[in-house]
């Protein structure tokens, strides 16, 4: 019997996700656009493991303030494009998820994490440059915050939502 993965991801704050939203919706191809905007910290964790997972998740999010977050620039992808993420609270949070899971880690959440919105993906590379050329001309780099994880079902296309778990508070500093 198979399981189904689980994907965990960072919530964004109301006013970043509807930026960043808006812009998935506009520019990702709609036949592959299945789940909203959002920062992926882990790609597949094993669905069998979904109550621990879950309890981790809640007990560290419950336990950790938003992070802050700095969406400074657009990222070309080749056949896409991001919007990166700087921060170091979002990075702290990550790694102390990495080392609770590590024993679940798969190699693609095993390598190095760079945070992003992927606003574009699996366009043509001449597509997909217009997009990164029009928005590096204009962008103004976003002040955001994480509001909380997230944790879905992979369903071989869509993702299910199987969890929203909120921080413990506001973003400091």
């Amino acid at each position: 019997m198979t399981t189904t993965a689980l994907i965990v991801t960072l919530k964004l704050d109301q006013a970043a996700f509807e930026a960043l939203d808006a812009l998935r919706r506009a520019h990702f191809p709609p036949e592959r656009n299945f789940i909203p905007a959002h920062i992926t910290l882990f790609h597949a964790l094993p669905g069998d493991q979904a109550a621990a997972i879950q309890r981790a998740a809640r007990a560290i999010a419950g336990a950790t303030p938003a992070p802050r977050l700095r969406l400074p620039a657009p990222r070309f992808l080749g056949r896409g494009v991001a919007i990166e993420v700087t921060s170091p609270d979002l990075l702290r949070l990550r790694a102390r998820l990495a080392a609770e899971w590590a024993g679940w880690l798969g190699a693609q959440d095993r390598q190095g994490y760079r945070p992003h919105v992927t606003i574009q993906n699996k366009v043509p590379p001449a597509q997909a440059r217009q997009l990164y050329d029009n928005l590096a001309a204009r962008w103004a780099p976003i002040e955001a915050a994480g509001a909380g994880l997230l944790l879905w079902r992979y369903l071989g296309g869509p993702w299910e939502l199987a969890g929203d778990l909120p921080f413990a508070g506001p973003a400091q500093g």
